[in-house]
C-alpha cells in the first residue's frame, strides 16, 4: 500500500510551517488559522495542523486509503491497534480515521467518496 496524505500535528502550527517550509523548500498555504497545505496548491501532497489539548495524536501521521474505514479498524484493532480518532468526514467528502499501532505510532487512514 503506497502512502496517499500525511499530517503533521503539533501544538505550535506556525512554528512548524516555518521549519518545514525552509527545511524542504515546501510550498505552504494556509487554509486558516489552525491547518495549511503542504505542496503546490493544485495538488498538495500533505498539510500541517494545529494540535488542540483534546487532539486525538500529535506528530506525523502518514495515511493510506482503504475501501471501509470501519473494517481496517476492525482489523487494526484486532492485531493489537487502538482506534484515536473514529471516522469523520472531510470537506472533499472523502472521510478519514486514525489509529496507533501495538508501539504506539499513529496511522491515518482514507477512504475516498
Amino acid at each position: 500500500m503506497t502512502p496517499v496524505w500525511f499530517d503533521v500535528s503539533t501544538p505550535d502550527a506556525a512554528r512548524a510551517r516555518r521549519f518545514y517550509g525552509e527545511l524542504f523548500g515546501w510550498p505552504v498555504t494556509a487554509i486558516d488559522g489552525t491547518y495549511a497545505l503542504i505542496g503546490e496548491p493544485a495538488a498538495p501532497s500533505g498539510g500541517i495542523g494545529q494540535a488542540g489539548p483534546d487532539s486525538p495524536y500529535v506528530g506525523l501521521v502518514v495515511y493510506f486509503d482503504v475501501p471501509s474505514l470501519e473494517e481496517a479498524l476492525d482489523k487494526a484493532e484486532e492485531l493489537g491497534g487502538k482506534r484515536t480518532l473514529d471516522p469523520v468526514g472531510l470537506p472533499d467528502g472523502n472521510r478519514m480515521a486514525v489509529f496507533t499501532d501495538p508501539d504506539g505510532n499513529p496511522v491515518g487512514l482514507r477512504q475516498l467518496a
